[in-house]
């Protein structure tokens, strides 16, 4: 048996627009928006009384994207720290190979993001860097230059 492909990941936020926005921005397509409830929900994530709205964003002609969640019941739980270091352990980031990266990265401050680093070239292969953007989500961002 063999893995088909990665659907998806999902990042529960509190302002799904900003962050809706923030994707868009990076390259990604909103494919759809829509509330989410009901006893097939609760059974699946194992949570009771649960009330969300969820957007699905996809890579332009691929396959794999985002799936972002707010919940309005039950609240969202917040880690801490919220801007967590590289070395906590859980999922950090998401990377994208874009074209362009430091016109990605402008693109990204007018949303409110910030490099978390520095922009570095790796081995004359890639131009790499982390970007938190809004509510602490991390992207990283490689273009390749060799």
């Amino acid at each position: 048996m063999a893995i088909k492909r990665m659907d998806n990941v999902l990042i529960v936020v509190e302002d799904l627009d900003a962050v809706i926005a923030f994707f868009i921005e990076i390259g990604l397509e909103l494919e759809g928006r829509g509330p989410v409830e009901g006893r097939w929900v609760e059974s699946v994530i194992g949570i009771e009384n649960v009330r969300q709205d969820v957007a699905m964003l996809r890579i332009p002609g691929h396959p794999g994207g985002i799936e972002l969640a707010r919940f309005h019941q039950p609240e969202a739980i917040r880690p801490e720290p919220r801007d967590a270091p590289a070395n906590t352990l859980g999922i950090r980031r998401v990377m994208f190979a874009v074209d362009d990266v430091e016109d990605v990265i402008a693109r990204l401050r007018a949303h409110g993001a910030e490099l978390v680093g520095e922009l570095v070239d790796f081995e004359n292969v890639y131009r790499l860097c982390y970007v938190r953007g809004p509510e602490g989500i991390v992207v990283g961002l490689a273009q390749e230059i060799g």
